[in-house]
């Protein structure tokens, strides 16, 4: 019982709007098929806590898989399952990076549990269960290659498009989304709707043949801002989300 968790990337991601401390956006998800967690239900001696293994950067009650299981355990039939399974999880997506491994691992372990205990839930009742999460997990949840996402996050469009061949480097920084976007609320606030809105119509290989990161990643200049030694990875590269990857095709 496994599955591969993909990471992702932005393509492009435009800010807006601001709604109260979140900021509306235009972004296009595109999933990285080359760079993935695995998740994977093993037996284990039967115990009532829930067993969650892996090279995480947080603590378990902090883990999205975690917080994902404690919304589900009121079913009994998964309280019981996973008294008798534990989750394993191999880390190959770089974490604070841009790539969405947290968002992505608890849309794969929400979508495992429900093919393997037969849970029948709707794309609508993952979205319900995973929101007050994280809103980016809503892209995994429809498991698509490329999306349109706006508001929050929390609106998916699949994108019809090829997949691109992305190759992906994450330099030793850590760059925190908080500050991030705090950064960007206070230094940089400027909203260029009229191409957030063109960019939602172009396909993927053509955006990133016209325009360059700056361009196309609003929170680029603020990462900069924050952690400067990031411009020399850049170099005719592409930025993901808040950072720190940089991705070319």
């Amino acid at each position: 019982m496994t599955i591969k968790s993909y990471a992702k990337v932005n393509i492009f991601l435009k800010i807006t709007a601001l709604r109260g401390n979140f900021h509306e956006l235009n972004s296009r998800f595109m999933l990285v098929k080359n760079l993935h967690d695995t998740i994977t239900f093993v037996p284990k001696q039967k115990s009532d806590q829930f067993s969650l293994e892996g090279d995480f950067g947080c603590q378990t009650k902090d883990n999205t898989i975690y917080k994902v299981y404690e919304r589900l355990k009121n079913i009994p039939k998964v309280e019981d399952f996973f008294k008798n399974y534990k989750v394993v999880v191999q880390k190959n997506i770089p974490e604070f990076a841009g790539l969405g491994g947290g968002s992505s691992n608890c849309a794969s372990f929400l979508n495992l549990t429900n093919k393997v205990l037969n849970l029948n839930l709707s794309i609508e009742e993952k979205l319900q269960i995973t929101n007050p999460i994280g809103s980016d997990i809503a892209f995994f949840i429809h498991q698509v290659n490329s999306a349109n996402v706006s508001g929050v996050g929390e609106i998916v469009e699949v994108f019809e498009e090829d997949l691109l061949d992305i190759k992906t480097f994450t330099p030793h920084i850590k760059c925190s989304t908080k500050e991030v976007y705090q950064t960007y609320r206070k230094e940089f606030l400027n909203f260029d709707k009229n191409l957030a809105d063109k960019l939602m119509g172009l396909k993927s290989d053509k955006i990133l043949e016209e325009f360059n990161s700056h361009e196309l990643n609003d929170l680029l200049p603020p990462a900069l801002f924050l952690y400067p030694e990031l411009s020399e990875y850049l170099d005719g590269k592409f930025f993901s989300g808040s950072g720190s990857t940089v991705f070319w095709i």
